[in-house]
This record gives structure tokens, sequence and C-alpha cells, in this order.
């Protein structure tokens, strides 16, 4: 079979270590390279706009901050993106409505979800 995610930069937009490292360590065994991961909306930002990127997972909060930003840099960049958020949907995070087609993914979410709609996001 052959592996989607094998030499895929993936940027990693998450405040929470421990979830940006499960996040991180499912990339990897997959074969792809975690860019960052970014714990604030500043670094995230800087790294969406100046890095090559396959693809994305953000956090749709970061600290009371919303991630719309970097989607939009994204969606500028012609980069797929998608939303992890324990909100339960976009509105509840504060993540505008432009952004409604991004895929989203509830938290706590399974590893081969996450993977799967990585998959589908680059192939």
């Amino acid at each position: 079979m052959t592996n989607l995610l094998q030499g895929k930069r993936i940027l990693v937009v998450e405040d929470e270590g421990l979830i940006a490292m499960l996040i991180g360590d499912a990339i990897l065994d997959e074969g792809g390279v975690v860019v960052g991961p970014a714990p604030d909306l500043d670094r995230a930002v800087a790294l969406a706009r100046d890095e090559g990127i396959d693809a994305a997972v953000l956090d749709c909060n970061l600290a009371g901050r919303s991630s719309d930003p970097v989607a939009d840099i994204l969606v500028t960049r012609g980069i797929p993106f998608l939303f992890a958020t324990g909100y339960g949907n976009l509105a509840g995070c504060g993540a505008s409505a432009s952004h409604a087609t991004a895929p989203v993914l509830g938290k706590p979410f399974r590893i081969d979800a996450l993977v799967a709609l990585l998959e589908r996001m680059v192939a």
C-alpha cells in the first residue's frame, strides 16, 4: 500500500503540547514531515506564510485567538487544511464562516481519522 503522507510537509498549529505531540507523532509514523508545531498565532502565521507546506492541521482556537489568519494564508497559497476543535463546530471556536468548507475534526479524535483526512487532502 502506498503511503500518501510520505515526504509531505504538514503544518501543525496547536497550543496544547500533548495534542501537538500526538499529531506530530502520527505524521512522522506515516512518513510525513512536521512543520512546527506552532503553539501560538504569531508563529503559525509566520510558518504558514514562509514554509513549504503540503497540508495543515489547525487548532481553531489558540489561547483565545482564532486561527483564521493562518487559514486565510493557506487559502491564498492553495494549501489544504483541516480544523481540529473541541468546540464541536467552527462557530463554537470563533472561526470565520468563510472557512466553513474546511474539514473539521472534533477533539478528542482518533489518530486513524486524522491520518485519513490528511491523506485525502494530499492525494
